[in-house]
C-alpha cells in the first residue's frame, strides 16, 4: 500500500494573472474564499464520502466539527475543485473512485492519502487541527483543511505517468506525483500565490517535488499556457515513457526552449532564484 503523506501547511495571499480561471483563483486566495466551482462540476459524482471521527475525544475532532457541520458535504465540494482543476471536463479520462473514506483521528503527522483502485482513504490528524486552530482563526483552520484535502484528493484523482520509476522519493514517477498535487494546491489558492511568499521554496530543482515542483506547474499555467495544469495530468496518459523533458516538450512545443533545463532556469530566474546571465 503506499501512502501520500502531506506535512505541508500555509496561509495564503492572492496576485492577478491574465486568464479568468486564474483571477478568479488569486481573488479567491486574497480573501481565502473557495473557488468557484464550475457549471459542468456542479452535479458530478466525485464518490460517496464515508466520514469518520474515530477519536472523538480529541481535542481537534471537537474543533472540527464545530468548524466543520457537514462534512460530507464539505469534502464532495472540495473534490470538484480539485477535480476542474485537473481535467477539462467530466467526459475526460478520470478515474472512477466510488467511495471516499475520510477518517479524523489522533496520529503523528498532517494527513495521508491510502487505499486505490476506486475506492481511497485520507486520514486526518486531530492533533494538527488542533494546531492549525491554535489562535481560534475558523477562517485560518478551514483555509489550511481544504488545503490539506485539495493536496490529498489529487492523488486520488490524478493520472499516474508510465515508464519513469516508482513511489520511492526521487523518481520522475515521484515528483509527478507528489508536484502536481501542491501544483493543484497552489491553484485553489491555498498555498500563497505570491512567488515571493515564505510558502514557495527557494531554489532547487523540478525533481524535488511538493512545492518546488508545485509552484514550478503554477508559474508554467501563469505564463506558458493557462491550462498547463490539466494538460501536464493528461500527459500521463500521452507520453510514454514519461519524463519532464518529454512533457514539457509536449504540451508547449517540441524545441530547445521548451526543455526541462530552459524552463526551470527561465522560471527560477523571473522568481528571483537565479541571476540572469549577463
Amino acid at each position: 500500500m503506499r501512502l501520500h503523506v502531506m506535512l505541508l501547511a500555509a496561509v495564503a495571499v492572492g496576485c492577478t494573472t491574465t486568464s479568468k480561471t486564474s483571477t478568479d483563483e488569486a481573488q479567491s486566495a486574497a480573501t481565502h474564499e473557495p473557488i468557484a466551482i464550475e457549471a459542468q462540476w456542479a452535479d458530478y459524482n466525485p464518490g460517496a464520502v464515508d466520514f469518520e471521527i474515530t477519536t472523538p475525544e480529541a481535542a481537534g475532532a471537537d474543533i472540527y466539527q464545530r468548524i466543520i457541520p457537514d462534512p460530507e458535504k464539505y469534502i464532495t465540494e472540495n473534490a470538484r475543485r480539485v477535480l476542474q482543476t485537473l481535467y477539462f471536463s467530466p467526459d475526460d479520462s478520470i478515474p472512477q473512485i466510488d467511495t471516499i473514506k475520510y477518517v479524523v483521528r489522533d496520529f503523528d503527522g498532517i494527513s495521508y492519502k491510502s487505499g486505490g483502485g476506486n475506492k481511497v482513504r485520507i486520514d486526518y490528524s486531530t492533533d494538527w487541527i488542533e494546531k492549525s486552530f491554535a489562535d481560534n482563526d475558523t477562517a485560518k483552520l478551514d483555509y489550511e483543511t481544504r488545503g490539506v484535502i485539495y493536496h490529498e484528493l489529487t492523488h486520488a484523482y490524478q493520472l499516474e505517468p508510465q515508464g519513469c520509476g516508482h513511489y520511492d522519493g526521487k523518481s520522475p514517477f515521484w515528483a509527478f506525483i507528489e508536484g502536481t498535487a501542491d501544483g493543484v494546491r497552489v491553484a485553489c489558492g491555498c498555498f500563497e500565490q505570491d512567488f515571493d511568499s515564505k510558502d514557495r521554496p527557494r531554489g532547487g530543482n523540478w525533481m524535488d517535488g511538493y512545492r518546488k515542483t508545485g509552484y514550478f506547474l503554477y508559474w508554467l499555467q501563469l505564463n506558458k499556457d493557462k491550462d498547463f495544469i490539466k494538460k501536464f495530468n493528461r500527459s500521463a496518459l500521452e507520453v510514454v515513457p514519461w519524463s519532464f523533458d518529454a512533457a514539457m516538450k509536449h504540451i508547449l512545443g517540441d524545441s530547445e526552449e521548451n526543455s526541462i533545463e530552459n524552463l526551470w532556469n527561465e522560471y527560477q530566474t523571473a522568481v528571483g532564484d537565479l541571476a540572469e546571465a549577463e
